[in-house]
């Protein structure tokens, strides 16, 4: 009876273990989500933004001036607060028909991405190449899903919100830039 019981035990351990992945994750949900808080760097302190190009969720390749304020917004169709956000993002691109406005899609489903893109009638261009983020990692990377960038008139990084926009931090930042 006690070898029953041991073995059961053992096995039922081995199960959890097994489906635990060892404390990692590969789940596409599994993410950071920032606070929210925003980051400005100064004007004599900022890098160029990397080269942002390539194809979108339409299928249009796209490919930005590098010359312009722009916002550049890094979700994903699965998080929560990339899709709550998405309705504020389009009505501010709207409201800034000016500032270029550009998505990144990171770790999703590029159907699954153009379904919410599609039914949300996101106004803007979202490229599906995640690798586009690399070229942030030495001024302000993407830290956080959703993340939003936003570059100065000459296309250098100007600042950053780790986390979901609101009209207001959007709207502040997107002001501070282009009053400079």
């Amino acid at each position: 009876m006690f070898r029953r019981v041991l073995l059961i035990s053992f096995s039922s351990l081995l199960l959890l273990t097994g489906c635990s992945g060892g404390g990692t994750s590969s789940n596409p949900e599994s993410f950071v989500s920032g606070n929210g808080s925003i980051t400005f760097i100064e004007k004599s302190k900022r890098e160029a933004a990397p080269v942002l190009s390539g194809m979108t969720l339409t299928g249009v390749n796209y490919s930005y001036s590098g010359k312009g304020i722009a916002v550049v917004n890094v979700w994903a169709s699965w998080c929560a607060p990339c899709r709550a956000e998405a309705p504020t993002l389009a009505a501010l691109s709207k409201k800034y028909s000016d500032v270029a406005f550009i998505g990144i899609l990171t770790r999703d489903n590029p159907a699954s991405a153009e379904a919410f893109n599609r039914k949300l009638a996101l106004p803007y261009p979202t490229l599906i190449d995640d690798s586009v983020l690399i070229g942030f990692r030495n001024t302000l990377p993407a830290n956080a899903i959703p993340s939003t960038v936003v570059l100065d008139k000459n296309g250098d990084v100007a600042g950053r919100i780790s986390g979901a926009i609101t009209v207001a931090s959007l709207t502040s930042l997107i002001e501070k830039v282009s009053n400079e």
